[in-house]
């Protein structure tokens, strides 16, 4: 089932609450792949009812990225959200979203801005408003379902982090639950992006989670000095890669690691063409 408008989910869920069933969320921005169906698959696991929101945010892309061109599937999604076994899906407009006229802009909408301190690094450094965008798109759809349980992807590791800080500070009721990052056997992390990849750019793609594997090794092996590991990755890569960052950051507060320990997250992000891709590994298990 598809639903389009906000009065129209509420009045939904306000029945299922009404029958006492637990409520799980798992916010997309739909071109639905084996990642999103792992996450949905734990919501059902874990919840009487479940929600997929499908929605392509635009407040959370940054002037000059891909809002027109991101691929919207919802036929496909629906589908695959079906198979599954999740309740409905959610997919409104932006102007149910945002409302009439959507001045997308906090001149005149109200954003939720998260810390300075976990925003300008990583992904938040040239993305600058992005993680303003999720927070917001994300707080409005708590609001809208008001879920016990909401589940995000690892490989979007920065906003993870984000959002468990804004549902603590903001004492939103919600317990989020991280889901294990799902790649092809090649190693490759599932993205809705990879769409945009030729298959020769498909393979140097594969230096990410190449770079990512061998630094846990690495690592493994009592290599701890982030130096020395960050130099690792510089033969993985070749003429077709821009490599935007790779940093070693704390799991927990996104603070950087002078010496890599079981807490460390190794971030990467890296163009290929025009299409940017990003990864991160956990040092420890």
């Amino acid at each position: 089932m598809i639903i389009h408008t906000i009065k129209e989910l509420r009045e939904l869920v306000k029945g299922w609450r009404k029958e006492g069933y637990s409520i799980g969320l798992v916010p997309t921005m739909g071109a639905l792949h084996a990642g999103h169906r792992s996450l949905i698959e734990k919501s059902v696991e874990k919840c009487d009812k479940t929600v997929v929101s499908v929605f392509v945010n635009p407040i959370q892309f940054c002037p000059g990225e891909d809002l027109d061109k991101y691929p919207r599937t919802l036929d496909e999604d629906e589908e695959l959200v079906n198979d599954v076994g999740a309740d409905v899906v959610f997919a409104p407009s932006p102007k149910e979203m945002y409302g009439e006229g959507h001045i997308l802009s906090n001149d005149f909408l109200t954003y939720v801005i998260p810390p300075y301190f976990y925003v300008d690094k990583l992904c938040g450094k040239s993305r600058v408003g992005h993680f303003d965008g999720v927070c917001t798109v994300v707080n409005k759809l708590f609001n809208i379902v008001q879920p016990d349980f909401a589940f995000f992807g690892e490989k979007d590791r920065q906003q993870l982090i984000i959002l468990k800080k804004m549902v603590k500070d903001l004492n939103i009721p919600v317990e989020i639950i991280a889901c294990p990052i799902v790649r092809e056997k090649s190693g490759l992390a599932l993205s809705s992006r990879n769409k945009y990849l030729t298959e020769d750019q498909k393979n140097d793609a594969l230096a990410l989670s190449k770079i990512l594997f061998n630094i846990k090794a690495c690592y493994n092996k009592g290599i701890n000095d982030v130096s020395a590991l960050s130099e690792t990755a510089y033969s993985y890569l070749n003429s077709n890669h821009s490599l935007e960052y790779l940093e070693f950051r704390d799991c927990n507060d996104l603070d950087e690691k002078k010496t890599a320990d079981d807490d460390t997250i190794v971030f990467i992000a890296l163009k290929i063409g025009n299409v940017r891709l990003i990864d991160n590994i956990k040092l420890g298990l």
